[in-house]
């Protein structure tokens, strides 16, 4: 007798867009920060929960207010002027002869626009550059301007979606890498105590003093692995939490 053929896994629906990822797809993505908050989805999701007000966005400018109070359906205001005012596009440039190498400015690009390496001069890359000047402040020998490029226009006139999502792209894939790293280095980390550990353990101690430097070793590092065990399960429940 033939059995019957089994059903395919059904493959739950797509949830639809929460506030927060509405909100989100209606900012520039320039993680500029100048909203007051670390980048723009956090800035989405204070919105959304009404801790902040939609009107903090300098690079969106007046038509990004007015987008959000749509979407919000509430009146249009002002920018709030203590966020920064509307402005032409700037795009970073590094004055290569001054530059020293420093790499502060690639640590403070949140879109990896900035190509170097320790001890080279450094160069932005101009049209991956959302103009955050976030680099700016960091440069301990003062080589980056911010330079407008984008004439008369400011706001959305000066910015477009499709450069907007590129953006989120590349500060989500930015974000990824740090995240990456942070893990790799940590899990260096607890190799070497771990080894660390096992030759404290195999180390002879015949004396009663020797046998108490033993111990001692041995509870500083075992202290140590363990504030690192409990510092990344925070970690890995911040990331699902997150995530939802």
């Amino acid at each position: 007798m033939l059995s019957s053929p089994s059903l395919p896994p059904q493959v739950p629906a797509p949830s639809s867009p929460s506030l927060a990822d509405r909100i989100e797809a209606l900012l520039p993505q320039t993680q500029c920060t100048k909203c007051g908050y670390p980048a723009c989805r956090p800035y989405a999701e204070a919105v959304a929960d009404g801790s902040a007000s939609y009107n903090q966005c300098p690079p969106g400018g007046q038509e990004g207010v007015a987008r959000l109070a749509q979407l919000l359906q509430r009146p249009v205001i002002p920018l709030n002027p203590l966020n920064g005012a509307e402005r032409p596009r700037p795009v970073a440039v590094i004055d290569e002869a001054v530059c020293i190498g420093c790499t502060l400015c690639i640590q403070a690009c949140p879109v990896d626009a900035i190509a170097g390496a320790a001890k080279q001069m450094h160069t932005v890359i101009a049209e991956l550059c959302t103009g955050c000047d976030l680099c700016v402040a960091p440069c301990p020998v003062d080589c980056i301007a911010m330079v407008d490029v984008s004439g008369e226009q400011t706001g959305w006139d000066a910015w477009t979606q499709q450069q907007a999502d590129a953006a989120r792209t590349r500060h989500d894939f930015h974000s990824f890498r740090l995240r990456r790293e942070k893990q790799e280095n940590d899990d260096r980390l607890a190799a070497k105590a771990a080894e660390k550990l096992k030759a404290v353990a195999a180390a002879a101690a015949t004396t009663p003093e020797q046998q108490a430097e033993q111990q001692r070793k041995k509870a500083i590092i075992q202290a140590a692995i363990e504030r690192a065990r409990l510092k990344k399960e925070q970690q890995a429940g911040q990331a699902a939490k997150d995530s939802q």
